[in-house]
Parts: structure tokens; sequence; C-alpha cells
């Protein structure tokens, strides 16, 4: 398909800075199968899932992949330099987004902060360097947290800085292994209260993981869908989720996805009749208008930037012509967009 086919007009004023306060009380724009669409909150999600069906929340945690420093070592200049970690190779390597990636060169040195060293091992496409830092392990991750920052998408950071309030922001209640550059973001709007809530009504609650890559960030340049190239994430599910997930459908129960992540991780372990399985391992798993969901009925998630994979994902859950209608009426309705915005809850039709 046509990668203009997914773009849309979006006031700029409707990107948020912020996050609701509290986080369950962003608004909830719910998105019916047949297109019937609804005006609610966060909070009012209990309403929308029945006793027996099973909560999928991602798990991951951000850290402060986003480093600032300078080339050192060649010639007379040291060049700023930025770069955003984005996936560990090694105890003591990462690949990284540098800009700008012109001003570097394999076997540069970086010092990035006040004291962590890194050498340019190797130079790839779009600004991707591969770095090897002189410490490793642990000592390597206090340095990266000691010197790095929440790297707040693009949208948000060409704004304002980062600064102490996002360091619990961009974060969800129930974020537990630590490795993305981005929050996986429906999750933000959970509260302990809401949580509860859910609990109380029989709603199981089932987590797995997935890294999220600074490759979400990156636009969608090729004009087709077919010549787009998703950069890989690494994912798990467990066997003991994977029980508990088949378990809740043969009993009658939907799974519903909290955000693409989770719905992605989802469907790269399910097989064609619909069985969840064990899997740890990367995926790229694209998804566009055509694909047959195998796995979740619902789905919570943000609203995406236009011409996104993510837009592309909820086009193909719900169908184009319905999440066009709905992104026009949330654009109407003054709904806040991206990462710290309100939500989508989409109800697949059967």
């Amino acid at each position: 398909m046509r990668v203009d086919t997914f773009d849309f007009d979006l006031p700029e004023d409707l990107i948020a800075l912020r996050p609701a306060s509290p986080r369950d009380s962003a608004r909830m724009l719910v998105v019916h199968g047949g297109g019937r669409l609804e005006h609610a909150r966060v909070y009012d999600l209990p309403d929308y899932l029945r006793s027996g069906d099973a909560l999928v929340l991602n798990d991951t945690k951000v850290f402060p992949a986003r480093l600032h420093g300078k080339r050192i070592g060649r010639g007379n200049t040291t060049p700023k330099i930025e770069a955003m970690l984005h996936k560990r190779i090694a105890p003591d390597r990462f690949l990284a987004f540098a800009r700008p990636a012109r001003k570097l060169a394999a076997g540069d040195s970086v010092l990035l902060g006040a004291a962590l060293e890194a050498k340019v091992i190797a130079i790839g496409e779009a600004g991707e360097v591969e770095l090897g830092f002189a410490l490793e392990g642990g000592r390597l991750d206090a340095a990266i947290a000691a010197e790095g920052e929440t790297p707040l998408p693009p949208y948000i950071a060409g704004k304002r800085k980062p600064d102490a309030k996002d360091l619990a922001d961009y974060q969800t209640i129930f974020a537990q292994h630590e490795g993305s550059v981005a929050a996986p973001t429906a999750g933000l709007h959970f509260t302990p209260d809401l949580m509860r809530r859910l609990e109380q009504g029989g709603i199981a609650r089932e987590t797995v993981t997935l890294h999220v890559g600074a490759g979400t960030f990156l636009p969608v340049k090729a004009d087709d869908t077919a010549e787009h190239k998703m950069h890989s994430e690494w994912a798990t599910l467990s066997a003991g989720t994977a029980n508990h997930l088949n378990h809740a459908r043969d009993a009658g129960g939907r799974i519903a996805a909290v955000g693409t992540t989770s719905l992605r991780t989802l469907e790269s372990a399910a097989t064609d009749d619909g069985r969840v399985h064990a899997m740890t391992r990367e995926t790229d798993i694209f998804i566009t208008p055509g694909y047959t969901f195998k796995t979740a009925e619902v789905l919570l998630t943000n609203f995406h930037l236009p011409r996104s994979t993510l837009f592309m994902l909820v086009s193909a859950f719900m169908g184009l012509e319905i999440m066009q209608a709905a992104y026009a009426e949330a654009v109407r309705e003054r709904y806040r967009f991206y990462s710290y915005g309100d939500a989508c809850l989409l109800l697949r039709a059967p």
C-alpha cells in the first residue's frame, strides 16, 4: 500500500507535552467494531472488559539512553555529538543513532557526559554507529544512568528539555526489565487504583517484555509499505503467560493488549491456529492492512503519528476507513496526541 494512504492533518497544538494527572483521567475514544465512536476516560476501562478477559501489559523499563558529548582525539576540533543508545549487543557494546553521524568515523573516540568514553567500532546506515565502551556490565549501566537523560520522543524533546518529572512520567507503574529507549505509552495511563478495579472485575493481568528501540522514532521513508524495513526489537513471552492466555481464550475470554508493543509480541508468538507460545527472540513484525490477527480482540493504544507504522497497525486492526474516521473525530474533539496524549480503545469485531 502507498504510505501516503496513512497520512492525516494534525494541528501541532494537539501534541501533548505532559501527561494527564492522574494518569487514568486521560480521555479515551472507544472505537467499536462497526465504527461507532464513544467518548470515555481511561478510568472507565473496566466497563469495556469482561470477567475472564486477560489484559496483556509490556513490562519493559526505559533507561536513560540519550547521551551528549563530543568527539575527541582527532584534529583540532571536538564537535558535539549526541548518541541515542538503542540496542545492547555485548556487555561493553551498544548500537546507537548518532547526530551528526557525519562527524564520526570508525576508530574515533567520543566522550559522553563527563567521563564515559567510547570508541566508534563501525558506522552503519541512517546515522547508526556501533560503540565500544571502556566499561562493561553493571559498571557501564551505572555510568549510563549517571550521564544519560530520559529519551523523550523528538516531538516532545524539540519543544522542551527533559526534566526530573519525566523520570516518573515516562515510565509505567509496572516497568520491570530495563532495555527500552521509548516507553510503551499505552501503559502510561495505568494507576494502582485502575489496576485494583480491573482485578476486582475478574480481569487477569499478564505481562510480556518488548524492549522498544529507537527505530520507533524513525519516519517511514519508502513510498510503499512493501519497501519499508522494520528495526528488530528483543521480545519475550514466558511459557506461563502463554498457558494463561490460551486457557483464557479456551474459556471464552478475550485478550486485551495494552499498546502496540504488547500486540506485536503476541502476534510474533502466535501460530495460525491462534495459540500463543513461549518466545524469546528478536521480532521485526510489520503489520499493515490485510494482516490476519491471531490473538487480541481488544487494543488500548495512544494516538499515533501520520504515516507511521503504528497508525498502519491500528488501521489493520480495525480497518483503515474506521480509523481515519476515528482520528478525524479525535482531532475535532481536540484529543491529545502521541506519547503523553490520550488513549484509544479498539474493540475489534469477531
